[in-house]
């Protein structure tokens, strides 16, 4: 992976319906990616509240 990616994928399942979870290196932001046959779509990670969910951003 390059240094100066902005996203990080953090998690992964699935070949044919694929799910991820990436963070913007930047902001903290987890975004939801999901994928299927020809289709696919990312949207922020919302907690309970209808909140972005935000990691602690790490200065590598």
């Amino acid at each position: 992976m390059a240094k100066n990616e902005r996203f990080e994928k953090v998690y992964s399942q699935g070949t044919m319906n694929v799910m991820e979870i990436w963070v913007d290196r930047e902001t903290g932001v987890n975004y939801v990616f999901h994928a299927g046959g020809y289709a696919g779509g990312m949207t922020p990670l919302l907690d309970r509240e209808g909140k972005p969910v935000i990691s602690p951003v790490v200065n590598r």
